[in-house]
């Protein structure tokens, strides 16, 4: 198995310009791209939706080095029912505890030097309030698991992930690619994994050559393949080739060809123009007014 990278984790947002501020102003992530699409993903990266919509990849630095976040943006849509699969992210920023108190922006500090913020729509950010890593400060991703055992088995045995940390006492695994890239943290949640409306999906990236050596041993081993192998256009930009997997909780994987996703995933000085002038132009929040109608809950 060639080297792996952690990329991102993909949010759903019902209300931009709010989920813009936080990840900008509070956390203050950078906007690394900006994109508009006329139509739904082929594999469903905006969620089950055929309509409008606009991907936004935020973060620290660029995603050859760095873990982001993808907003994902459906026009027509308000909001999204959260469930118990996505549990936060950890990063570390005294800047951010900093920014958070200046905004008036509500926080609380669940131990010792550690601070639970809320970005809009309800996802979770656990920010320590130490000076910002040079490197990523984006320590960890955490999702909630009914099964601790069978998920680390799944994470370690068929994707490869080294094995960090387990304590069976607290029902808690860390795991990862490398040392220096953002961690996954897998925590039982007492039940059932829900989904809720808002799901996200965490994206990794590996040598093009892999991904049907994961297609086929997931195969193999009867996982469940959400999107075969398939090659996703971008306008103007590289082709890469993806296949999104489920874990026996649902949650949504997705693999990445690292050489096009290299080149896709450049740094648009533009970003933070295209997002604002999207924003502007967005008059669906006027129109749903003008009709008396509210955007639709997922």
């Amino acid at each position: 198995m060639g080297a792996r990278r952690a990329l991102h984790f993909v949010f759903k947002v019902g209300d931009r310009a709010r989920s813009a501020r936080f990840y900008r102003e509070l956390l203050g992530m950078s906007v690394l791209r900006h994109e508009e699409f006329e139509e739904g993903c082929k594999a469903s990266c905006n969620g089950p939706y055929d309509g409008k919509w606009s991907k936004t990849m935020v973060g620290y630095g660029p995603e050859d080095n760095h873990f982001v976040a993808e907003l994902t943006y459906n026009y027509g849509i308000g909001e999204y029912r959260l469930g118990n699969d996505f549990l936060g992210i950890t990063l570390v920023s005294s800047q951010a505890v900093s920014n958070a108190k200046k905004m008036g922006w509500p926080l609380k500090e669940v131990t010792t030097g550690i601070f639970e913020a809320e970005a809009p729509g309800g996802y979770k950010f656990y920010l320590e309030d130490k000076e910002q890593l040079k490197q990523d400060p984006v320590l960890k991703v955490t999702l909630g698991v009914s099964d601790l055992q069978k998920s680390v088995n799944y994470w370690s045995d068929l994707l490869g992930m080294k094995i960090y940390e387990k304590d069976g006492e607290k029902q808690r695994a860390l795991l990862g690619y490398a040392d220096n890239q953002c961690k996954l943290e897998l925590k039982t949640v007492g039940g059932a994994v829900d989904h809720g409306t808002a799901f996200g999906r965490i994206a990794f990236s590996c040598a093009k050559d892999e991904l049907p050596n994961i297609e086929a041993l997931m195969k193999k081993e009867n996982q469940k393949i959400l999107t075969p192998l398939v090659s996703l256009d971008t306008p103007g930009k590289a082709t890469v080739q993806v296949i999104i997997l489920a874990d026996p909780d649902g949650h949504e994987i997705c693999f990445v060809g690292d050489e096009a996703f290299r080149d896709l995933s450049k740094v648009d000085p533009n970003g933070d123009k295209l997002l604002d002038d999207a924003m502007a132009a967005d008059n669906s929040d006027k129109w749903f007014a003008a009709q008396k109608m509210k955007k639709a809950a997922a």
